[in-house]
């Protein structure tokens, strides 16, 4: 897959191709329900498949409201790298960008940038300026500029309809085990493993501290799976403020079961399988290490009964 950055990357060729268009925030399965369709259009076609995507989110960007993204820019772009797409455009998402109107950024963008022939987007699909511009407009623009346009509907589990909006709700709440079905995974968290200070270490149970740029950290003690080098690693996660020895600014901790060695400055990721309970001050240090005690004999009974 090509990563390309920007409208004006000097690598970006014009050629006829098949565009999804979205922020594919967490890469979802109404997400890949959307590439699955791109891929095979492109693939009958004989298109190249591209994704056009947005840095940072245009709701971030204009400053309306605050989203917290389920993954970071470079998760993003290697859930994409698994997919069938040939190709993705990251566009920074500005204000200059943001007047762009519904006519210019289906005459300028897709077709005259990108070649696009196809376009495929969510039934929700908004564009332009102030997002005026909805998936019946782009049909007719689309007719124009002589692309087809494709509205995906969307994956409904459980009666409810997926979304990155759902799963960002989820994670946030820490129901992770509920959150993996509409991502079709457990919700994760990478960064690199820095110094702490050392507590866990003092209290019997020696943890990794995990500095990262994701934004959704999630308060609570969960069952987790550590991935470092292509091994992955029963673990158990703690996400919080340490509030036994005072206040603290929130921490991500994680305890590698049966794991002997050094991680500090390590790539890691940490997989959020399972809450097991909320954070919680204790009365002494010695009341901590006991409970830390209880709560590995529980990550380990739950990857037991899993197998």
């Amino acid at each position: 897959m090509v990563v390309y950055r920007g409208l004006n990357d000097p690598h970006l060729h014009l050629r006829p191709a098949a565009v999804a268009v979205g922020n594919f925030d967490g890469l979802h399965l109404g997400h890949r329900k959307i590439l699955s369709h791109l891929c095979r259009l492109a693939g009958r076609r004989g298109l190249r498949s591209l994704v056009l995507t947005f840095e940072p989110h245009p709701e971030r960007a204009l400053g309306k409201r605050s989203v917290r993204m389920i993954d970071t820019p470079e998760q993003r772009l290697a859930r994409l790298r698994g997919t069938c797409v040939d190709a993705v455009v990251v566009i920074p998402f500005n204000s200059a960008f943001a007047r762009l109107g519904s006519m210019a950024f289906v005459d300028d963008v897709l077709r005259d940038k990108l070649g696009a022939r196809e376009v495929v987007v969510g039934r929700g699909f908004r564009f332009g300026r102030d997002r005026r511009g909805d998936t019946a407009l782009l049909r007719r623009l689309g007719r124009r500029a002589g692309f087809g346009v494709h509205a995906v509907p969307p994956v409904i589990l459980g009666g409810l309809t997926v979304s990155s909006t759902a799963v960002r709700a989820l994670v946030d709440r820490g129901r992770v085990e509920e959150a993996a079905r509409p991502l079709g995974r457990p919700y994760e968290i990478a960064g690199r493993v820095v110094p702490g200070r050392r507590r866990g270490r003092l209290l019997g149970f020696p943890t990794a501290n995990l500095e990262t740029a994701n934004e959704i950290l999630p308060e609570g003690v969960f069952v987790t799976e550590t991935v470092r080098g292509g091994r992955t690693t029963p673990s158990l996660t703690s996400i919080g403020t340490n509030p036994t020895f005072g206040p603290h600014p929130l921490t991500v901790e994680t305890l590698l079961l049966d794991f002997h060695g050094s991680l500090y400055g390590n790539a890691i990721t940490v997989r959020l399988l399972r809450k097991l309970r909320p954070i919680r001050a204790f009365p002494n240090a010695e009341s901590l290490a006991a409970r830390i005690g209880q709560d590995v004999e529980e990550a380990r009974a739950w990857f037991a009964r899993r197998g």
